[in-house]
């Protein structure tokens, strides 16, 4: 064959694969715009953090959660309000204005309990002990395990945006 054929057959390969090919998803996976409504990355995600191999196998981190009206069904009627009125951009600059505050030295669990929209850390302060198989959406897995200790960096979900800050 020649290259050319070589280059579509590998191609048709990886499409028919996808992701959750056999063997699913590990921690040595990067980001991937699969469908659904996370599909379509948004500047405000730190690709950056996302693209290094992880640095540690358990991680305690805290997030802030940031959802919109679109992704409505991953809440099984239980959305937040402010959530279910705001757009995707409204998310966004939502996102860039509480990361802009913590990085300027603003204390991250009182924004944790003011803004987020993940009911049971915003009002427990709940911290998330995470590892490669914790019951948590792989995004906001890898993200946590990719970050240095009192680092900072958002993650985009089914459920919105994560700003997550790894504790230990």
């Amino acid at each position: 064959m020649n290259r050319l054929a070589l280059a579509l057959v590998a191609l048709l390969v990886a499409a028919a694969c996808g992701p959750g090919s056999p063997g699913g998803p590990t921690m040595n996976n990067k980001m991937n715009g699969g469908p659904g409504p996370a599909s379509s990355m948004s500047a405000v995600v730190s690709t950056d953090i996302l693209s290094r191999e992880p640095v540690a196998n358990v991680a305690t981190v805290k997030h802030i959660l940031i959802s919109w009206k679109d992704l409505e069904d991953s809440f099984q009627g239980h959305q937040d309000k402010r959530a279910a009125a705001r757009e995707k951009s409204q998310a966004e600059a939502e996102v860039k204005s509480l990361f802009g505050q913590i990085k300027a030295g603003g204390d991250f669990e009182v924004l944790m309990k003011a803004h987020s929209e993940d009911v049971g850390s915003a009002q427990s302060n709940r911290a998330f002990t995470v590892s490669p198989d914790a019951q948590l959406v792989i995004e906001f897995r890898q993200l946590s395990l990719r970050l240095n200790v009192g680092e900072i960096g958002v993650v985009q979900s089914d459920f919105g945006f994560h700003i997550i800050k790894r504790y230990e």
